[in-house]
Parts: C-alpha cells; structure tokens; sequence
C-alpha cells in the first residue's frame, strides 16, 4: 500500500524529472494508485518485471537470431508475440469507454484497454531491451513506432500489435476525418512521454466529465498537473472546474498559474474577465 502523501510524492518527482527519464509503466501505475491508495502496486511492479524477462527470452531464442532477429520485422514480430500473445493483451472493442480501459492496474489485471494504456506497456516491453520506440498522435487512434537500423514500423497495440502499412493508416485516417483526408506529416507526430502520460489521463477526465462526475474529474486534472505543472491547458481546465463546483479559492489559484503559463491570448483574456468575477465573489 501507498499513503496518499507517498502517491502525491511520486507524481511530483515525475513533474520534476526531464521527458526522457520518466518510465511511462511506473508513471502510468502511480495515476492509477491515486484512485486506490489502499492496494499495493507490487503485483503490478511484477507484471512489467515480467514482461521484460519474457521479452529477453524471446530476444535471446535461437530460432529468431537464424531468422534475423535483429531486423526490423523480427523485432515487431516478437513485442507482438510477447504482447498479444504471451500475455493476451487486446484492445476492449465491447466497453471502449468504459473507465477501466486508461486505468493502468485495472488494464493489467484484465489485460485489456484504451490504444494509449496498451501502447504504454508495449513502449515499456520494447525500452526493456533498449529498443527505440516511440508514440504517435495518430488522429483518432494511438499508436506507436519502433525503429532500428534507419527503417521504422507503425504498430497497433489495440489491434495486436499488428504493423500498419501506408494504405492501413490512410483508410484510418478517413475513417476519422473524412474522405478527403490525406496523410501528413503532423499526422506522425511523435508524442512525448509526458504528452502519452496526459493522453491517458485525458481520456478519464473527458468520460467522467461526460458523466457529470466534475469532483471526480477535478481530482484527475489535479493529479495531470502533478506530473505537468506547464501544463497551461490543464490549469485553465482546472479552474473552470472548480468554478463551477464553487470551488472558488482553488479555481482563482489555478486560474492564476494558467495565466502564469499560457500564452494563447484569446483564451488568457477569457480567463483574466473570469478571474475577476471570482475575486469580486470572494470579497
């Protein structure tokens, strides 16, 4: 078990540590601690331990170093295999929505989830070996982009981690945008380990928003800003919640550090007018 103030501790180192340091898994498993303090993240810490050694013993297996294991193909081949198959992750195409797909306990122990939960854990089995992978900000649907010897390979963790070729990503992407679209540059966008770490925490804030569950959503944006305190966007949300909770001593706060922060000037000059009716409400 985790004290609340031990959680709140590791949030704040994560928000203190450069984009390259952080261990997404570990991140990713003390935002989902925040909701459930009273159960250990041991069990999870021997899940990704796990993972790691299934994936050095797979790296290590003769018939794939014959097969050229080094390549590319081999490599997507096996965090495919270790993934998807070993471990059964899969994407939750039944409840999508459902909460417990961007909490990342609850992702482990049903071994299914969100695009960016499942990518999360794939990036960590990958970086166990020293792999460089990364994620995309593909529209619509994350996924992630391994790389060795100058070539790079886009995966689907949600789709078993299978290989998306250039007419794949093209069909999704007019799919999610419409029949016109045409693939962009922007469109693979790496995302850092931050940015995955507020998608995930994202996708929980906009559902319980969706559920009118605001207290609850105010406590998931407190903890984004955690683990991203330039997070301006985030501080604006923040302080719209807590306005209309009548939170009103925490929405001037974080009202205050968006304009700390931001340089958006149409949405600092809406928040400086709102700023100033909650000063009045408070006097």
């Amino acid at each position: 078990m985790n004290s609340s103030a031990d959680i709140e501790a590791d949030l704040n180192r994560i928000g203190a540590q450069a984009d390259a340091e952080i261990d997404l898994a570990e991140a990713a498993l003390a935002l989902a601690a925040s909701d459930r303090p009273e159960t250990s993240r041991h069990a999870y810490h021997a899940h990704l331990a796990a993972i790691a050694d299934a994936m050095k013993q797979a790296a290590a297996l003769p018939a794939l170093a014959h097969a050229g294991q080094e390549g590319l193909d081999a490599r997507c081949q096996v965090l495919a295999d270790i993934m998807a198959g070993e471990f059964a992750y899969r994407g939750d195409r039944v409840n999508y929505d459902d909460l417990q797909n961007a909490d990342l306990m609850r992702v482990i122990d049903r071994r299914q989830g969100l695009p960016v939960a499942l990518a999360i854990l794939y990036i960590h089995a990958a970086r166990s070996l020293g792999w460089a992978i990364e994620g995309v900000n593909f529209p619509g649907h994350f996924v992630i982009r391994l790389f060795h010897e100058g070539k790079a390979a886009i995966i689907d963790p949600f789709d078993g981690g299978r290989v998306l070729e250039t007419g794949d990503l093209r069909q999704r992407l007019k799919a999610a945008i419409g029949d016109t679209a045409e693939l962009q540059p922007s469109h693979y966008a790496a995302v850092g380990n931050r940015d995955i770490l507020l998608r995930l925490q994202n996708n929980i804030k906009v559902r319980l928003i969706q559920d009118g569950d605001l207290p609850h959503a105010a406590a998931v944006v407190e903890r984004i800003l955690l683990v991203a305190p330039q997070a301006a966007t985030f501080w604006r949300e923040a302080g719209l919640i807590h306005s209309r909770l009548g939170n009103l001593l925490a929405a001037r706060l974080a009202l205050s550090r968006f304009l700390e922060t931001s340089d958006n000037e149409a949405q600092r000059h809406q928040v400086a007018r709102l700023l100033q009716d909650i000063t009045q409400r408070l006097q």
